[in-house]
């Protein structure tokens, strides 16, 4: 542990907070297009130590603390950008047009506020009181202490930060030589299998982005997608297109299978292995909160005084955050339901599903701090915990509410469902960030109170970023309208896998127009890859993750394949560089792949808008596809050759 030396120690300053403001903008951006495009978000914590390292070390003074500020502000984008894994869902019933701003900003505000509240009370139980093993609150400690005590920390830290700019640099010269379709952004084939009806095909996104992506996620993940994709494309989609016997071109008719039946079975796949996972963590759950607890008890008794590392935020203080976070959570829900079928069960609806959300609010800051500690804040089933809600929600609506307001009120009550989950979501996202941010700070000796200070900051921060991304993009891309909506559906939408999946949860149990049979089977194909990933982990094999394998089957290959190459790709760096400066420096360059051309499509959407026109920086036509596909893949595999070349010699230069 680091200890503090002095009174004068800087943690929470004004420069840390504005910077870690700064990089949550930044982050949160990047985060929701990227979750909105493959499903996934990164984690921003490492990323941001280094970048704050490498600036705050040119002004005088500057400490681990403060560092350690800055990445706990900006981990909030790495969590709250998590909404999106819901909030579209509202657009892709119709029930919104695009994202009004008060309402999803106190959304994301005031269920991220209520995560940290939540979550408090929890540190001394699952953090200082266990000995859960918080992968990445460890290895953000490691790279704090690096990078701020020693003189090679020093030059890693800065060669850090040029990774990051080299890698995002190379991933937006990239999309915008795609966006000018001087390259093509995407190399596919389709094809009939043998003469026969099934239709199949290979495809994929030459996106730096994606291959970032499957560096961060590592290669178990990585393989399991890729087994996903092996489930939809190399047998689902194959058989279900030679019983329809679709004539047309053999991509209409693959595409057109995978979309109405192939991604229902996904779905069911994805449903079945995170309500696994979670029933799977309910014993040791139970029983490291009560060791804890126990243990937290006996120090009590003893009368031992808490020095300032152990000191959270007061008691009295959180229950004046509750008081004051439960006010525009009431005026949410009610403003939600002021007009309508349901304007006149306004009232009592919404002071039902405030006592909802408080207790499924706590159900699930305990369950995400747990499950930060044992597996990654990264690799914590959020979505598992984001269908238990929405089926709570909804099947409460259904019981006791729809006999009371009618088949009118259909429509409504899937939105009101869809809206109440969101707030428990992100009261869950940042609980699963906080204790992970809280471990990082034990580790080095940080204040709890100010770390907790510093994280509702950052989900401000990235509260306010949120709306008008969110809205940009949906004015640029959109969203695919649920099946039975009626609504038409976009040139290219975004794919929005989650919100996709709990949408349609919700207007299946309220509503009509989900494929229950190919969800059924789903879920039954998800069970017997749980039981086989549980045979690979009993033989000490390379596990394959059922919930990957879930979204590998629900994703379109063009988002999915690239993750899986980029996971194959980080693997092979890796073993190389197992540990030390050219691992983080590899983390690094992923991060930069992903900032870049998320920050890119961001920035096009906006162009998009204002020009109205699908392609505006287009500069020729697609009269040659196949060289300008052999173009985009050539140059793709030669920038990464020559950055990930560039990453290890610069590790070997540090000592890495």
């Amino acid at each position: 542990m680091t200890a503090k030396s002095g009174p004068t120690v800087r943690e929470l300053t004004l420069r840390g907070v504005l910077l870690g403001i700064a990089i949550t903008f930044v982050f949160t951006a990047a985060n929701v297009y990227l979750g909105l495009r493959v499903g996934l978000t990164f984690a921003t914590s490492i990323p941001a130590a280094v970048i704050s390292m490498a600036l705050l070390r040119m002004v005088r003074g500057s400490t681990i603390f403060e560092n350690n500020i800055v990445q706990t502000v900006a981990s909030a984008a790495g969590c709250i950008a998590s909404i999106i894994f819901v909030l579209p869902g509202l657009v892709m019933i119709g029930w919104w047009q695009g994202f009004p701003f008060w309402q999803t900003f106190l959304l994301c505000a005031s269920g991220g506020m209520m995560g940290v509240v939540l979550s408090v009370p929890l540190r001394r139980a699952l953090v200082t009181g266990s000995d859960l093993p918080y992968p990445e609150g460890v290895a953000a400690a490691e790279v704090l202490k690096v990078g701020t005590q020693t003189a090679e920390g020093a030059a890693e830290a800065r060669a850090g930060l040029r990774t990051i700019g080299l890698g995002s640099l190379a991933s937006i010269g990239f999309a915008l030589l795609g966006a000018t379709k001087l390259v093509a952004a995407e190399a596919s084939t389709w094809f009939r299998i043998g003469g026969t009806s099934a239709a199949t095909g290979i495809s994929a996104s030459l996106s730096f982005a994606l291959l970032g992506a499957g560096h961060l996620v590592g290669l178990s993940v990585g393989l399991s997608m890729g087994l996903g994709l092996l489930i939809a494309f190399g047998v689902a989609t194959p058989i279900l297109s030679a019983i329809a016997a679709a004539p047309g071109p053999a991509e209409d008719a693959a595409l057109a299978v995978f979309g109405g039946q192939v991604r229902f079975f996904g779905a069911g796949v994805i449903a079945a292995a995170s309500i696994w996972t979670l029933g799977k963590l309910a014993r040791p759950l139970w029983q490291g909160m009560s060791d804890a607890l126990a243990a937290s008890r006996r120090r009590k008794a003893e009368g031992a005084l808490l020095p300032i590392e152990e000191r959270d935020m007061p008691v009295g203080w959180l229950a004046v955050i509750v008081a004051l976070v439960a006010l525009p959570i009431l005026a949410l829900l009610w403003h939600f339901l002021r007009s309508g079928p349901l304007a006149g069960l306004a009232l009592p609806l919404s002071f039902a599903f405030y006592v909802y959300v408080l207790l499924m609010g706590g159900f699930v800051a305990a369950v995400c701090g747990y499950m930060a500690g044992l597996i990654g804040s990264s690799n914590s089933p959020v979505s598992g915990l984001a269908i238990l809600a929405v089926l709570g929600s909804a099947l409460l609506l259904a019981v006791a509410v729809r006999p009371l307001a009618g088949a009118e009120a259909g429509p409504q009550l899937v939105a009101f469902a869809l809206f109440v989950t969101a707030l428990v979501l992100a009261c869950a996202v940042i609980a699963n960030d906080n204790l992970q941010d809280l471990k990082t700070g034990q580790l080095i000796g940080a204040t709890p109170w100010k770390q907790q200070v510093a994280l509702m900051i950052g989900t401000l921060a990235g509260s306010a970023v949120i709306p008008p991304i969110l809205d940009l993009l949906n004015r640029a891309y959109g969203f695919a309208p649920l099946p039975g909506t009626g609504l038409p559906s976009p040139a290219s939408p975004l794919p929005a896998p989650q919100a996709t999946l709990i949408a349609g949860l919700a207007l299946g149990i309220l509503g009509e127009g989900l494929d229950w049979n190919m969800i059924f089977l789903g879920a039954v194909a998800g069970l017997l890859l749980v039981a086989l990933d549980g045979l690979l982990g009993r033989r000490g094999l390379l596990r394959l993750p059922p919930l990957a394998v879930g979204i590998g089957i629900y994703l379109p290959m063009s988002a999915t394949l690239p993750v899986v190459i980029g996971a194959v790709i980080g693997h092979l760096y890796e073993r190389r560089h197992r540990e030390g400066a050219g691992q983080r420096l590899g983390v690094l360059l992923a991060s930069g792949f992903i900032v870049g051309e998320s920050l890119f499509g961001v920035l096009l959407a906006g162009l998009i808008v204002a020009t109205g026109s699908g392609e505006p920086l287009a500069l020729v036509g697609g009269g040659h596809p196949g060289v300008a596909m052999a173009a985009g893949a050539l140059l793709v595999a030669l920038l990464l050759a020559l950055l990930y070349r560039g990453t290890a010699r610069t590790a070997a230069r540090i000592g890495g």
